[in-house]
């Protein structure tokens, strides 16, 4: 089956050969998890990631259907706490 992976920030590096504008098209066997589109991918499995399979979260058992659209992210980490406001 094919599905689209999409890697963000530092994860880009592990992006298969032929990828256009951060995604790829990635042939997966049926039955493949997030985790193993992760290995398939080179991925190591102690890097934090958070996945989103078509706009929903996914966990590593989170198995894939043709067509859909895996995209990976770093954790989030930063901003800055929203001021105290005077009432």
């Amino acid at each position: 089956m094919t599905i689209q992976v999409a890697l963000y920030a530092g994860l880009t590096r592990y992006r298969p050969r032929g990828a256009q504008n951060r995604k790829a098209t990635v042939d997966v066997p049926d039955g493949a998890t997030v985790l193993d589109v992760m290995r398939q991918l080179g991925v190591p499995d102690d890097v934090p990631c958070v996945s989103v399979v078509d706009g929903t979260r996914a966990t590593a058992e989170t198995v894939l259907r043709d067509g859909e659209t895996l995209s990976v992210f770093p954790p989030l980490t930063g901003g800055a706490a929203a001021p105290d406001r005077a009432v």
